[in-house]
């Protein structure tokens, strides 16, 4: 893998903390169309995967079968923020399919509404699995089991039916065979897949081509226009998803991931952007990003302004000084090569 420097942190004249990683866009034949560092590393999806871990229940007719709304199908998608607003639309969810959300698995953490936010939980707060940043997801998970009559017991197993069927989508939606991808577990037990970057940036190329895409078409327009219309259940108040989602004016699907990974999608280019800082550090990232879609010419005005509290920043000191910068230093080369 061939990483570059992406993102530095200045001080003074100095260059003092340097991110390095890489940046692809591609169309949804998977043609390379820009790229810093190496397009193809390969690289854990995290909750980026989330959308196309819900396709064999989107697929399967789920959503339709329990009355799943647009929101719900966003929370398949989500990595939230814990807010009222996520933890009662996991609760019409779990009604809905009949089980408690002591079924999900997916562990307890404090909501991300006050991790990212900096703040501290309230004094006798308690939270449960509802309140985990993928509780739709794995919600989503115990509707398929439910409709298909599979187990619930073990079903974040890799070798349970709904992970095997995930694993066999998933690499599909991607273009690869399943012995490509590379198995991981992730923060909430479920399996997780790392892929070529180029390939990640495919399988949302193809999400935002909606029906035009000709395997999974019905299910991508469902997913995709769920994500666009309901960014705020896709993260919640203050997050990157959600601001992404609105300056994109209902053309982007976005989603980030743990460990510094984010994809953006165009559905009128019908072509996916995967962003990967080999930190994990997310302002870094988050950084990059800005940069990648400025660099790809899909900023106007209106939009650098809407982004720019997510790009270049002044480091400000315990003063109030500005004593460095956080700027994105890589150019994408422009490509024509096949991922």
């Amino acid at each position: 893998m061939t990483f570059e420097p992406l993102v530095e942190h200045t001080r003074g004249p100095l260059t003092e903390i340097v991110h390095a990683g890489a940046a692809v866009v591609v169309d949804t034949t998977g043609r390379v169309l820009h790229s810093a560092g190496d397009a193809h590393a390969m690289t854990f999806t995290r909750s980026t995967i989330k959308p196309f871990q819900a396709l064999p229940f989107m697929q399967g007719g789920g959503a339709a079968h329990f009355g799943f709304a647009p929101q719900h199908i966003a929370l398949l998608c989500a990595s939230h923020n814990g807010e009222d607003m996520h933890v009662q639309g996991v609760d019409e969810m779990l009604k809905k399919v009949g089980q408690p959300f002591s079924s999900l698995q997916c562990g307890c953490h404090v909501p991300l509404r006050f991790s990212y936010g900096g703040l501290t939980p309230p004094p006798g707060a308690t939270f449960d699995e509802r309140h985990n940043n993928c509780s739709g997801k794995h919600t989503g998970f115990l509707a398929h089991c439910v409709q298909h009559g599979l187990p619930l017991e073990d079903h974040l197993a890799p070798t349970h039916a709904l992970q095997k069927t995930i694993r066999s989508h998933v690499a599909r939606a991607a273009r690869l065979g399943e012995d490509q991808l590379v198995a991981g577990t992730d923060g909430c037990s479920a399996p997780n897949y790392a892929m070529p970057l180029s390939r990640l940036a495919l399988s949302f190329a193809r999400l935002a081509s909606g029906r035009a895409d000709s395997e999974f078409g019905e299910s991508f327009e469902a997913l995709g226009q769920a994500m666009s219309a309901h960014p705020e259940m896709v993260s919640g108040t203050g997050r990157n998803d959600l601001a992404f989602t609105q300056a994109g004016r209902g053309d982007w699907l976005t989603k980030i991931g743990a460990d510094g990974v984010q994809v953006i999608a165009s559905k009128s280019r019908r072509q996916g952007m995967a962003v990967k800082v080999i930190s994990g550090h997310m302002p870094a990232l988050y950084n990059a990003a800005v940069s990648a879609l400025d660099q790809a010419g899909w900023l106007d005005d209106p939009q650098r302004a809407l982004l720019a509290p997510w790009g270049n920043q002044q480091i400000i000191n315990a003063r109030g000084r500005a004593v460095g910068e956080i700027r994105a230093v890589f150019r994408l080369e422009s490509n024509a090569v096949t991922a």
